[in-house]
């Protein structure tokens, strides 16, 4: 006998609840290494200066709501459990229900032994800033997010949850004295109870601190900050803040650098057609690359082996370039690059207060290959636009210095990028990431396929194509530590990381007839899409300016994509 629709509706519908709920708690396929002994990093807990900071990542769950948030997959919010002997719980946790459980919140310890000016307090009262009784949607029961009003000269740095009406015990959390924490702002969207974001209702972000970057001392606790309506934060939250000056204590020091490389190096695929593969910046140098001086183009320099003879410091002022040798065939040699002699170069930085290390691994490509259009269904080459000399692309890993563990990676893509966490990442021989890089551009991905770079609601964009060819760089052979600036003299940069000018001359394209061309092939609104798409990509996809080295990058000494 035929099953009713409405058996046939239960059965999907519960499907669904079945997806809408975290049901797998994310591990690294390998378990972490011995690290190298010596000084803090790994050792389970940091220092701020007073305070002491523990990392938790065991949850107990609080509530859930089955919809909204990414994919309309719901939320999940956590307590942390299993906290050591003699720590306080700052704030809970919560992650949307589309990816397996893996996160942590920081619990702390009162360290200062000043009691007329303890580091933490219990909260005085509680407010609430948001409960889902009214809510009409999918969901475990009912919850509640209430803000530890803090006492004066001290701040709140997370909010509790709770799965019923009535207010949490006022010893459930710690407020954190306001010397010690630091502005907090919001990160990735985490949830709303409607299908996409909604800035103008309530959603929940993760947290991250305002200030960041190799300098700033700003450290989230791993919890979450919400939005009510156009006024952002409904109650200001604080981050942590690391009062001992000195982020070494609790940073890897180089044996230790070395087992991280040995553990995480990424493995990067090139694309099946990819021509333009990366070398060595030695390699690049010794094969006849030159050095040009404005005023004197008619006789640039031949580039010593380490690049001891390039200008060192000053600024990008276009006084200095690197081109290809004058000779065809060794031009177009160089350009293929060497991937047997390719070395990755590793940039050691503390982020977050110290709390993580970020490693960023550079890639040099002697060439970035034309640029390719998507055009509805058609697929069309930009002839030389896009391409040019000396082409520097990275990623980065982002460590806790609590135990050694990878959190999340960075895949830089042209002037932008995308931050993935560790659970969503592919792994290749243990615990290293897997990297596609795009066809002729060497953009960074975590999966393979098609992205279109240009304004979203159209089907024209820029192509990044990613695949598993048959090419890969494990970047961890032939990896050169270049820089860890807190280690001071114990890792010595390299003469070239500090020519700051740029590594390819300025490439004069008559962009309008190379576009002119193109367009031919469209009318009307598509033509109209197409010159918006133009007009909306960076020249570094369009190749018209000389790249620069990592050192004048941003991220250099700030956080990425800030």
């Amino acid at each position: 006998m035929a099953k009713s629709s409405s058996w046939y509706m239960e059965n999907v519908c519960q499907r669904r609840r079945e997806l809408a709920q975290i049901k797998t708690t994310f591990k690294l396929p390998s378990a972490l290494p011995n690290w190298p002994p010596g000084g803090g990093f790994a050792g389970g807990t940091i220092d701020l200066g007073g305070l002491q900071v523990s990392q938790v990542t065991t949850f107990k769950k609080i509530w859930a709501a089955n919809e909204g948030g990414p994919e309309n997959l719901g939320a999940t919010f956590y307590d942390a459990v299993s906290i050591p002997e003699g720590f306080s719980n700052l704030g809970c946790y919560s992650q949307s229900n589309n990816l397996p459980l893996f996160g942590h919140v920081l619990v702390g310890k009162d360290v200062a032994n000043n009691p007329l000016k303890p580091t933490l307090k219990s909260p005085v009262d509680y407010s609430l800033v948001w409960s889902s009784v009214s809510l009409n949607i999918k969901k475990d029961g009912d919850g509640y997010i209430w803000f530890p009003n803090p006492p004066d000269g001290y701040k709140a740095v997370g909010y509790v949850v709770t799965s019923s009406p009535e207010k949490p015990s006022l010893q459930k959390v710690r407020c954190v004295r306001s010397d010690m924490t630091d502005p907090v702002e919001s990160d990735e969207w985490i949830w709303g109870p409607s299908k996409s974001l909604n800035v103008d209702g309530f959603n929940v972000y993760s947290s991250r601190p305002t200030n960041r970057g190799v300098g700033a001392m700003g450290a989230s606790i791993g919890g979450f900050v919400v939005h009510n309506g156009k006024g952002g934060n409904t109650i200001s939250l604080a981050c942590l803040k690391n009062l001992k000056g000195s982020l070494v204590n609790s940073m890897p020091n180089l044996k230790q650098i070395e087992t991280l490389i040995q553990s995480y190096s990424p493995v990067v695929y090139f694309h099946p057609n990819e021509q333009y593969l990366p070398s060595s910046v030695n390699w690049f140098f010794q094969n006849g690359a030159l050095l040009y001086h404005k005023g004197d183009e008619s006789n640039p320099s031949p580039i010593d082996h380490n690049g001891s003879n390039l200008p060192q410091g000053g600024s990008n002022d276009d006084t200095y370039w690197l081109d290809l040798p004058k000779d065809d065939s060794s031009k177009q040699r160089i350009k293929k690059g060497d991937l047997q002699d390719a070395s990755a170069y590793f940039h050691v930085k503390p982020m977050y207060g110290g709390l993580f290390t970020d490693i960023a691994i550079w890639l040099f490509y002697p060439f970035n290959g034309a640029s390719r259009a998507k055009v509805e269904f058609i697929n069309i080459s930009l002839g030389k636009i896009g391409e040019h000399v000396g082409d520097w692309e990275h990623v980065t890993l982002r460590i806790s210095n609590f135990n050694g563990e990878l959190n999340r990676m960075f895949f830089s893509q042209h002037s932008w990028g995308t931050w993935v966490s560790a659970s969503l990442l592919e792994y290749a021989n243990g615990n290293k990431p897997v990297v596609y890089s795009t066809l002729n551009g060497h953009s960074s991905f975590s999966k393979p396929g098609l992205v279109l770079v240009g304004p979203s609601g159209i089907n024209i964009g820029h192509r990044d194509d990613t695949a598993k060819g048959g090419q890969v760089m494990d970047t961890g052979v032939r990896a050169e530590v270049v820089s860890a600036e807190y280690l001071g003299s114990m890792v010595v940069e390299p003469p070239w990381l500090n020519y700051v000018r740029k590594w390819g001359p300025k490439i004069e394209y008559d962009l309008d007839k190379g576009l002119n061309r193109v367009e031919k092939v469209m009318t009307g609104r598509l033509k109209r899409s197409f010159d918006k798409f133009v007009k909306s990509i960076p020249r570094e996809v369009l190749g018209e300016e000389g790249p620069t080295g990592p050192k004048v990058k941003n991220s250099w000494i700030r956080d990425e994509m800030t």
